[in-house]
């Protein structure tokens, strides 16, 4: 194995269990705790971990990123809800653009699974991939400059090819959430790019599971008012959907409605809830 293969299993393992003990990670991967403590140091470096006595927690500093590998087995149970609700929401032959986030993978597999005959804009290396043999579907990659820590493609080409386009949905991700501050991003690439796609698209679906509310992050992409639907992996709390029924965004999440079954598809002003994933 090798050692960035090591340390982002170590990272992932961190992820998981908050610490992690440089004894058991000598033995479980046949190395010196020497080559464990080195690791570490490499970890703590970039900002992932704390190093403590015989080995090392998890910093849970929200401004630091997290290479995608690692995001996208993040809560892959909440993604995969978020992603069914999100596909529903997308019709056959709809032309849409999706960002480069975790969570935009696990909608695009959704979409590949449920849906025919879409375009897709993307700047994401991995949602390429993912749908690079959907049958009868036109793929459309941005270009750009490629940044490997995010497997996208950023910079003034990239905004550029979607500034060219218009599409039926634009649906996106971010780093954080707040409803002082808007939705965010760690940097400000990130967000300019998306910034750029919320202009490019007639009904914006942000996606993003109940880690991101109420927090904060480094650049400010824009604020609720630039969403049109909100879809999570559960029920917000009260105050925040006082927010979003104010500012006339739906906000979709499982559940049932006791009285009707399961609720219809979310208008511009309703607040909704449904149990079809």
């Amino acid at each position: 194995m090798l050692a960035i293969e090591r340390r982002n299993e170590i990272l992932e393992k961190l992820q998981m269990e908050k610490r992690v003990i440089v004894s058991e990670l000598s033995l479980q991967y046949g190395v010196s705790e020497e080559t464990i403590r080195r690791d570490l140091d490499k970890l703590e470096k970039e900002g992932y971990a704390t190093k403590s006595y015989g080995g090392a927690v998890i910093n849970e500093n929200m401004s630091i990123d997290l290479p995608f590998n690692i995001r996208k087995n993040q809560n892959v149970h909440g993604k995969q809800i978020i992603a069914g609700l999100a596909a529903s929401l997308v019709e056959n032959g709809d032309h849409i653009i999706l960002d480069a986030s975790s969570t935009a993978v696990f909608v695009a597999k959704a979409l590949k699974e449920s849906k025919e005959r879409l375009t897709v804009i993307t700047n994401s290396m991995e949602v390429l991939l993912t749908l690079s043999d959907a049958p009868e579907w036109e793929i459309i990659c941005t270009g750009g400059v490629m940044d490997e820590r995010y497997l996208t493609f950023l910079g003034t080409d990239a905004e550029s090819s979607i500034r060219a386009h218009y599409a039926d949905k634009v649906i996106f991700s971010c780093k954080a959430f707040s409803r002082g501050q808007g939705f965010m991003e760690s940097k400000d690439s990130l967000a300019g790019i998306k910034k750029t796609m919320l202009s490019s698209g007639r009904t914006r679906i942000l996606v993003a599971d109940s880690s991101k509310f109420d927090r904060s992050a480094f650049s400010v992409v824009s604020d609720l008012r630039d969403v049109d639907v909100v879809v999570t992996d559960q029920r917000p709390s009260e105050e925040w959907m006082e927010h979003f029924s104010h500012a006339g965004v739906s906000c979709v999440f499982p559940g049932i409605d006791s009285e009707n079954g399961p609720a219809s598809r979310p208008k511009p002003t309703d607040v909704m809830d449904t149990d079809a994933f």
